[in-house]
Order: C-alpha cells, then sequence, then structure tokens
C-alpha cells in the first residue's frame, strides 16, 4: 500500500513504441482533500443517525400519541407526572382531537386534548347521550379516560372533559391513523392547521410519507430503464447516441411544458384556504423557470456540438467492448438499485427519529407531550 502522495512505476515498456494512449506511467493519491471532506460529511451523517436513534422515538409519530404521553396502539410505560399515562392502548389504535373543528396552535401546541380511541366515530354526535351511545355500542371512549361512559350525562364536568359538540364525523387517515373530520368547513380548519403550523420537518416526513408509491415507483421505472440502457450499451450503439439526443430534447420540453402548464393551470384555480397551495404555486414557478433555462441551455449545446456525434458513437463503442469483457456489469444496476431503496428507508426513518426527539414536556398541569 502506498502512502498518500508517493509515486510509484505503474507500467513500462522495454521496447518503445508510438501509440496514440497508454496508463499514466507515475501513479500518485489525487484528490485528498476532498476525500477528507468527504469522510467529515459521513462522519456527520453517523452522528446525526446516533443522536436520532438514542433521543427518537419513531412509534409516537407513526402511531400518534395522546395529552398523556401514551403512544396510541402500544402498551406504554408511566410518565413521571402524568397519571393518566402508562395504559394499554393496543386496541386503541386511532387519535382523536376532541376539539377538531377549532384547532389553533399556541405555543407550538395544539390546543384541544387528544385522545387515543379504538374507532373514529363516522357519524356527527350532537349530544353526550350520543356521545355515551357510541362509546356503548363500539367501545370507542371519546371522552378523557378519567370519565366513565357511564358518567358521560351525569357528571357536571363532563362536557369540559368530553369533545365539545357537535362531534363532526370522522374518518382515519392512512397516514398516522389521525381521525380526520369529513364535514367541510372543519377539514379545511383542521387541515391549515396540521399542514400549515406544525414544523418543517413533520411536514416533509407527511410529504415522503404520502408520496412513498411515486418514489418507490420512480425507482422501479429508474432500474428499468438503467437495465435498458446497459442492454442498449451492449447491443445498440449505432442509433443509441440519436436516440438519446431525440430522447433528451423530447423530456425537457415535456417536463418544460407541464411544468408551466401546471403553473398556469394554479394560477386560475387556485385554492386560499392553505398557505401550501400557494407555496406550491411559487415552487412551480421556479421550477418552471428553471426548468426553461435548463433547457434552453441544453439545446443550444447539443447544436453547437453535432459534429462531435461520431465521437460519441466511438465512445459507445468502446463501452460496448468493457462490457463485452465484463458481462457482470450489466447486473450493476441492480444491486444499485437495492442499494438507493435501503439508503432511503435508512434516512426516512432517522427523519422520523428526529421527528420525534426530545423528552416530554409539561402542556398544562395535567397533561404530557
Amino acid at each position: 500500500m502506498q502512502c498518500p502522495g508517493a509515486q510509484y512505476l505503474a507500467s513500462a515498456e522495454r521496447t518503445p513504441r508510438q501509440r496514440e494512449w497508454r496508463p499514466q506511467l507515475y501513479r500518485k493519491c489525487t484528490d485528498t482533500t476532498w476525500l477528507f471532506l468527504f469522510f467529515l460529511f459521513w462522519t456527520g451523517l453517523m452522528f446525526i443517525t446516533g443522536y436520532s436513534v438514542a433521543a427518537g422515538a419513531t412509534g409516537r409519530l407513526l402511531f400518534g400519541y395522546d395529552s398523556f404521553g401514551n403512544v396510541c396502539g402500544k402498551k406504554n410505560s408511566p410518565v413521571e407526572g402524568a397519571p393518566l399515562s402508562g395504559q394499554d392502548m393496543t386496541r386503541k389504535k386511532h387519535v382523536f382531537f376532541m376539539n377538531s373543528c377549532n384547532l389553533e396552535v399556541k405555543d407550538v401546541r395544539l390546543n384541544s386534548t387528544i385522545l387515543c380511541v379504538s374507532r373514529c366515530p363516522e357519524e356527527q354526535l350532537s349530544t353526550l347521550e350520543e356521545v355515551q351511545l357510541f362509546a356503548d355500542n363500539n367501545g370507542s371512549f371519546l371522552c378523557v379516560y378519567s370519565l366513565n361512559s357511564i358518567n358521560y350525562t351525569q357528571n357536571p364536568n363532563a362536557y369540559s372533559l368530553c369533545p365539545r359538540l357537535p362531534v363532526p364525523p370522522s374518518k382515519s387517515f392512512p397516514l398516522f391513523n389521525r381521525c380526520i373530520p369529513q364535514t367541510p368547513e372543519c377539514y379545511s380548519l383542521f387541515a391549515s392547521v396540521l399542514i400549515n403550523d406544525v414544523d418543517i420537518l413533520h411536514r416533509i416526513l407527511s410529504g415522503i410519507m404520502s408520496g412513498r408509491d411515486i418514489i418507490l415507483g420512480l425507482c422501479i421505472f429508474a432500474l428499468a430503464l438503467s437495465l435498458g440502457m446497459m442492454v442498449t450499451f451492449r447491443f445498440i450503439t449505432t442509433l443509441l447516441v440519436h436516440i438519446f439526443i431525440a430522447l433528451i430534447i423530447s423530456g425537457l420540453l415535456f417536463v418544460c411544458g407541464v411544468l408551466w402548464w401546471l403553473y398556469y393551470d394554479y394560477t386560475h384555480d387556485l385554492s386560499i384556504e392553505l398557505d401550501t397551495e400557494r407555496e406550491n404555486m411559487k415552487c412551480l414557478l421556479g421550477f418552471a423557470v428553471l426548468s426553461t433555462v435548463i433547457t434552453a441551455v441544453l439545446l443550444s449545446l447539443i447544436f453547437v456540438l453535432r459534429k462531435r456525434i461520431k465521437l460519441t458513437v466511438e465512445l459507445f463503442q468502446v463501452i460496448n467492448k468493457a462490457i463485452s469483457n465484463s458481462p457482470f456489469l450489466l447486473f450493476q444496476p441492480l444491486w444499485t438499485f437495492a442499494i438507493l431503496i435501503f439508503f432511503w428507508v435508512f434516512w426516512v426513518a432517522v427523519l422520523l427519529s428526529l421527528g420525534t426527539a426530545g423528552p416530554h414536556s409539561h402542556s398544562d398541569g395535567s397533561t404530557k407531550e
């Protein structure tokens, strides 16, 4: 093993002869500075991973938790200072907001008491009698755990310990098992609070989890495209460059046109209920302008360098010979795909842990978050 910066003889010829290309005779380590920065980068990633594993509580975000420190759908341990913590919630997998139609965020906390319930109310409950009947029939208790369902209509403090009436019909959303109100007025306010007022990390996580099918689909499409390109390198070289250039031009024009069309559609049918809609419009405008600039630059380069296509064809012929001598290169997209999927899943898990890092904190005199 050679020391960094040292030079050593790589190859030499006893009988000198003229040739167009040959390996460099003396080789040495290069880019040591960038290698050091690369190791620093990975050290930082490992530090973030270690912190998220040590301090995070991914289950709180994935399964949801109530205002007393209990994670829904799990058997919990008692939390000091929270008398209603440490309950068995294995059958209560849904997160219910007692004041879902009037949610507000105060000091980075929701003003509504949150409970773990076994079922979301699918019909409107207008009275405490209906709330009690729903609890008796479905085993889903919508009032604070300390209040027995028998006392829903008898306890003088029931109105403060039970959800605000009327309770809107709700449905469990697949993402994080939250009971989402279904009435238009409640849904718009509920969504605007949860989407616009939560911290940026939770918004990123929600976007990743809601678009996971699209992400996986694009990964599979990229795998198929990579395999197709490898096969093309091996068996087709003459038409490859022309096909590739045609695909690039078509793809650039298509992406640019779609982005401008989406921006035009947003400007004429913009919903002002959510701030994210306006943010999406600004992002689309930025992406459309950026794609237009990139398209113009690449089309100009293709036009200027059109006479060098023959050199590119010769380069692909060299690639064809390399793949012929190393046939396992055809399977390179497979392990690249596996590594990328593992990397994506790993860092989603790290982000989930970071989103829940930190100890429980008092939100009022008796509850914890």
